[in-house]
């Protein structure tokens, strides 16, 4: 199945969320919010790239059918029908808001006094932020940002100097006030707010006093955000990346959206100015819906409108005693969000205080705004240690932030490394060097998610702290090979892209496949959020020949056909979407009944095994990777916020069924029960029960 269609099949599952009446209307809000915001990211980068090989006259086929031309078509139909459905989903929902209290009303409706006041509010603040553009036919046409909203204002009026025909004017909304205004209450005392666009548009007659306004029609575009770095030329990747940016505005047009009551000449006018014919759409109801995060996170405490609130726990086991006496004696795994992330920041920092701390090396992806990490980071390089940051400038819109923080790094003394050309530097891993009486020691933390407090918040990660002499050697070497520029050499614990994982991972299925034949138990289980690379999905597809067992659990895009008789008709396939956004990478294989667990940050992706620099890496604790087996059968057994992946592509909701098993609620009271050593659990799998050896070696592993 296309990668594409797929992805837009999974924003369907996410449409589901904010259609679903059980959930509190808040969190509901959240999901219109999602979609919208996905579908931007997703024209801006996705489109955009097939688009633009359709225009240069690209016609070779994708392993999946599909021409550069063909699919863009079919990605603008589905899209359309998605937007369609979104806001066919916003109208009741907006109704059921206004009956909880929370009404978004038209200027119309204000009462005599609101309108006194907002009046007052625009004339005062707002009139004097407004800069018309007017735009003239044979003069460059201004430049519209991107995602930003504008209206395109059609003028007449012979005696303000306009000609007897139309004259287009533009107005950038301001984004100072947000999207919407809450106003003073009415007579039945409900919480009410006004779209900005809305109040602006009530005003434009006072802005253009002199002429006559023949149409008010608001739109917005969503330019091609893809860049494209000169990275082989370019000495300084900081600096041509601080170059490039800019350029994101400029873009070319992918996307055009406008109201549904458009004016003609605008219309027109716009759709020759952006040539965006392939991929212009009318919208009836608010552009743009993202502001529904806002609004949700702002709008109201309470049960009855949020879901009641959840604070992470912080890890028993660093509560009492130094995260360094801890790990000296025991592997430890931080299961986000449900764990506090709290544990990992206090972790660098107790690292960036200790006299016998000598460095700390690590990698940034994404990281929040105000981080803990990087300012302990920095701390730990004025106190003499020597810091190593990897900082990756190439992760998509998140560019700024990190090369803002490198900055700071690199002025504090740290070391800072800008990652390879032609390579992003994905892997989520911390080493710390100690001074201890047996001579130095290294500890080690790697994940499945972003070094990120605020996304470990609401994304299901799992993070694992480990002293394992061998684990820790190899990290080691892998950072001095990031930072000196060498391929990596092949390693006994680790496997790492794009050397060697995609080659680990053949040889594991291979090895299910042997197991198949010679009659021993043979099973994977493997969870990601993504699934794409056509040579794994054929691995997968031979494994399934061979009598192999094969249960997949991918959050978003699957381009792998499940249930298909001679093909994969030993491989079933399912997403979960709930509350948390399902993150993290497990990966499961039977081994003749001796189980074998690795975490990764590396999804199914062509782009994760060829083109980043990637790590899988094992469990070694039983009791640690009993728990995650549970968390693998838990999800498997979800009937509640599952959806299974038909043969045809389509997506169908797991059937209710008693008990009820919703695996993100279910998982924290198992979590908490496996951590305490008096509890020791038994369950069953197709094959019979699982029972975990001792701690594995590294030769288990090979």
């Amino acid at each position: 199945m296309n990668r594409d269609l797929s992805w837009l099949e999974f924003n369907r599952r996410v449409l589901g969320e904010a259609q679903n009446e059980r959930l509190p209307i808040l969190e509901r809000a959240k999901f219109f919010s999602i979609v919208s915001t996905n579908l931007d990211e997703f024209m801006s980068v996705r489109a955009a790239g097939i688009r633009n090989l359709w225009k240069s006259g690209v016609t070779e086929k994708d392993f999946s059918g599909y021409a550069p031309g063909e699919l863009f078509k079919a990605i603008v139909q589905k899209t359309e029908e998605l937007v369609a459905d979104l806001y066919a989903a916003l109208s009741p929902f907006t109704i059921e808001l206004a009956s909880g209290g929370f009404e978004f009303t038209s200027y119309d409706s204000l009462t005599a006094i609101q309108k006194d006041k907002i009046d007052a509010f625009f004339c005062s603040h707002m009139l004097p932020e407004l800069k018309p553009i007017m735009v003239e036919e044979k003069a460059p046409f201004p430049l519209i940002k991107s995602k930003r909203l504008y209206f395109a204002v059609v003028l007449t009026g012979e005696h303000a100097g306009f000609p007897e025909e139309e004259t287009l004017a533009l107005l950038e909304v301001p984004t100072k006030w947000g999207r919407y205004l809450e106003l003073s209450p009415g007579e039945e005392r409900k919480r009410q707010f006004i779209m900005v666009e809305e109040l602006l548009k009530r005003h434009i007659p006072l802005i253009f006093k002199e002429a006559q306004v023949a149409g008010t029609s608001l739109f917005r575009i969503i330019r091609d955000a893809n860049l494209l770095l000169e990275e082989r030329k370019a000495e300084d990747l900081l600096h041509e990346m601080e170059r490039k940016l800019p350029r994101r505005q400029r873009g070319s047009p992918v996307r055009l959206d406008m109201e549904k009551d458009v004016h003609p000449y605008a219309y027109n006018r716009l759709r020759k100015q952006m040539d965006i014919s392939d991929n212009a759409a009318l919208i009836d109801g608010p552009l743009d819906l993202s502001y529904w995060m806002k609004f949700a996170i702002t709008a109201a405490d309470g049960e009855r409108l949020w879901y009641p609130e959840y604070k992470p726990i912080y890890p028993q086991a660093f509560k009492q005693r130094s995260f360094f006496s801890v790990l000296c004696e025991q592997d430890v795994a931080l299961f986000h969000p449900y764990e506090s992330f709290d544990a990992f920041n206090d972790f660098i920092e107790q690292a960036a205080i200790d006299p016998a701390v000598t460095a700390v090396k690590m990698t940034l992806y994404r990281v929040s705004k105000h981080s803990r990490i990087t300012r302990a980071l920095i701390r730990a390089a004025q106190n003499g240690k020597h810091v190593t940051v990897v900082v990756e400038l190439k992760a998509r819109f998140d560019e700024e932030r990190n090369i803002a923080w490198a900055k700071a790094l690199e002025k504090a003394g740290c070391e800072v490394i800008y990652g390879w050309i032609g390579l992003k530097i994905h892997a989520k891993m911390t080493l710390v060097e100690r001074r201890e009486t047996g001579g130095p020691k290294r500890y080690v933390h790697m994940s499945t998610g972003n070094y990120n407090g605020q996304t470990a918040k609401l994304y299901t990660d799992i993070g694992l702290f480990t002293a394992e002499a061998g684990i820790a050697a190899e990290v080691s070497a892998l950072f001095d090979e990031i930072s000196g520029f060498v391929p990596h050499r092949k390693s006994n614990y680790l496997a790492v892209s794009p050397t060697d994982l995609r080659a680990k991972l053949y040889s594991l299925i291979d090895n299910e496949i042997s197991s198949a034949a010679a009659g021993k138990p043979a099973k994977i289980i493997a969870k990601m959020n993504s699934l794409s690379d056509r040579d794994i999905i054929d691995k997968l597809y031979e494994a399934s020949n061979a009598g192999v067992k094969i249960d997949l659990i991918v959050r978003g895009i699957c381009c792998l056909c499940p249930g298909v008789s001679g093909q994969s008709a030993n491989i079933a396939v399912r997403s979960i979407v709930d509350r948390f956004l399902e993150h993290s990478r497990i990966f499961y294989f039977e081994s003749g009944g001796n189980p074998r667990v690795w975490l990764s940050s590396a999804d199914w992706m062509t782009r994760n095994l060829t083109h980043r620099i990637e790590i899988m890496f094992p469990i070694l604790d039983p009791g640690i990777r009993r728990t995650v087996i549970r968390l693998l059968h838990l999800q498997l057994k979800d009937n509640l916020k599952a959806h299974e992946l038909q043969a045809h592509g389509e997506y169908r909701k797991a059937e209710p069924a008693v008990p009820y098993i919703r695996s993100q609620y279910k998982f924290l009271p198992i979590l908490y029960r496996t951590k305490n050593a008096a509890f020791h659990y038994s369950f069953k799998t197709w094959s019979g029960t699982i029972t975990v050896p001792k701690r594995i070696k590294a030769s288990d592993y090979r």
